[in-house]
């Protein structure tokens, strides 16, 4: 989380392209959470008090929780850390909240007829079909034991937890469902960030002044988890029979994705100050950290650098899954480019992301073709955690600009310095970051949650907007299938697509895969790579419409 000066001027001297930059003549976003009834503010504690979770709170998820085909969502509070201190819920504390996606009516709060609005102190959130029903049910991470809620199917959820395994009473942070080990549901894997206990809180000082303390300063890293599930729907920890007990670190973000073509999904965890981890799944059961072998341990300088938020993503687009890191001020935001073998390169300063990215903070991600060119574009969430001084004075300690880069073509960027969001608000402390398409209208909007500060829904309303192309690739539960390839094929261009709701950091996101296309009005194909290696291939597919691809092989809805 927290760097040391001398790394800023070594990683200014590995930088050599110069920054690109932009100026948008129409603004790309335009802030409306207020107008649409999103009314949610995040409190770091309720007196702050310089413990470190405070600083690192803020997750959201997008989910279509009631079946009604729009993206409903869910936030995550921080509140009072009497709840970690208790290690369960505090009476009068703020709680999570979940709000109903009411079409043009805007969002209604529902958090109490649902049944989901934990106390607890809570990091973020993750959503998927836990027990195989159908229904999209969700996972928080506390500091503390997190919570599983079951999706009843009738406007409310079934709080679980203990009963069903997963209740992890160590410092969760972002978590993912995916099926791990191929048997057809989904299991969890959780990262788990420093062994924090209110007795092992320390003071730390910047500029003469309390600040927030390095994660090295604490006891260790609390080593992350991974809940197999029994098919039906209780899970046990399977973490230390796959091998995860070899390494671990203090653990932020986590991506779950075949990353060297085999057929098997593998995980990687971005860890903050710490070697970040590539599980290769080794198809018997278990997993070998294979990240300094494949060059995504460190950065190309060699150094284990503060991740954050992490995306798997085909950025460049060759048809593999890279990956897209987020770090602290003085790194930079690191994308490391796969080779399609699970071999990765150091690739951040060819691309222009890595000059614009050494000022900020970043914490949650996403990659999303936003004006709809066919090149896909990039968004940060940035926010320190450390005070900044300027003349002795303090100066807006924690908030920071978020970064907008727009895509150019083969894993090229360039930072738009203005004019792409019509929001007078204050800027603020961001962590995490939700994608989806809200409105329906094919355009991927932008949910950010600030630490200590409020919730923005960033609504995408380009101008002269290309065509596109969105999938919601169903399990044979009717669930969401996880884990599944969708390439999508038009006049010479080719792009991949993951399904997997889980990346940035502490979130979930729109379950269905989204693509620019420019200008086209047919897709020559799409096709549909399922977990275990079914494939099946649409062709001629109309564009500006939501597929919706069945588990059998019939026609798309």
């Amino acid at each position: 989380m927290r760097g040391k000066p001398a790394i800023a001027a070594l990683v200014l001297a590995t930088v050599s392209v110069p920054v690109l930059a932009a100026e948008l003549s129409n603004p790309w976003f335009e802030e409306v959470s207020t107008t649409l009834g999103l009314t949610f503010s995040h409190l770091r504690a309720v007196e702050a008090s310089y413990r470190l979770p405070e600083i690192m709170s803020g997750g959201v998820c997008w989910l279509d929780y009631d079946g009604d085909g729009d993206l409903d969502l869910y936030l995550v509070q921080g509140g009072a850390l009497e709840a970690a201190e208790l290690s369960q819920e505090v009476s009068g504390s703020p709680g999570n909240e979940l709000f109903r996606n009411d079409g043009a009516a805007g969002f209604r709060r529902v958090t109490e007829v649902a049944g989901v609005g934990d106390r607890s102190y809570g990091m973020g959130c993750a959503a998927g079909d836990a027990d195989g029903d159908g229904r999209v049910d969700l996972y928080v991470t506390n500091i503390g034991a997190n919570v599983l809620y079951l999706n009843s199917g009738a406007g409310s959820f079934i709080r679980a937890g203990a009963d069903r395994g997963v209740a992890d009473r160590a410092w969760g942070a972002s978590a993912a469902f995916a099926d791990i080990d191929l048997d057809g549901d989904l299991d969890l894997f959780v990262t788990n960030y420093v062994d924090w206990r209110p007795g092992s809180e320390v003071e730390c000082f910047s500029g003469g002044l309390r600040d927030y303390c390095h994660p090295d300063r604490y006891d260790a890293p609390a080593p992350d988890r991974l809940f197999v599930n029994r098919g039906d729907g209780t899970f046990e920890d399977g973490s230390q029979q796959v091998g995860l007990g070899r390494a671990f670190g203090n653990g932020l973000g986590v991506a779950v994705a075949d990353f060297d073509g085999d057929g098997l999904p593998d995980v990687y965890v971005a860890n903050d100050g710490m070697a970040n981890q590539l599980w290769m799944n080794r198809g018997d059961g278990t997993f070998e950290d294979l990240g300094l072998l494949a060059g995504t341990a460190l950065d190309r300088a060699g150094r284990a650098e503060a991740g954050m938020g992490v995306q798997a993503f085909d950025i460049d687009g060759d048809l593999d899954l890279d990956l897209f890191v987020t770090h602290l001020r003085g790194e930079t935001n690191t994308l490391y480019l796969n080779d399609g073998r699970g071999l990765f390169e150091d690739a951040t300063a060819r691309s222009g992301l890595a000059a614009p990215s050494l000022g900020p903070t970043g914490f949650g991600v996403g990659f999303a073709d936003f004006d709809l060119d066919g090149n896909v574009d990039l968004y940060v969430a940035n926010g320190r955690v450390g005070r900044v001084f300027a003349s002795g004075v303090e100066r807006q300690p924690f908030a920071e600009r978020d970064s907008l880069y727009r895509g150019l073509s083969a894993g090229r960027f360039e930072l738009v310095e203005e004019g792409w969001i019509d929001d007078p608000s204050p800027v603020e402390a961001s962590r995490g970051v939700a994608m989806g398409d809200y409105d329906g209208d094919g355009r991927v909007d932008i949910a950010v949650v600030g630490n200590g500060g409020r919730l923005r829904l960033l609504h995408n309303r380009t101008a002269e907007a290309g065509r596109w192309s969105q999938a919601l690739v169903l399990a044979p539960s009717g669930g969401v299938a996880v884990g599944s390839l969708v390439e999508v094929a038009w006049k010479g261009e080719r792009r991949v697509r993951l399904v997997q709701p889980a990346y940035g950091y502490c979130g979930s996101n729109d379950p269905r895969v989204h693509v620019g296309v420019g200008e086209v009005s047919w897709l020559i194909e799409v096709a549909v790579t399922r977990p275990a290696g079914a494939r099946v291939v649409y062709r001629g597919v109309p564009t500006n419409r939501v597929l919706v691809l069945p588990a059998s092989r019939g026609a798309p809805g």
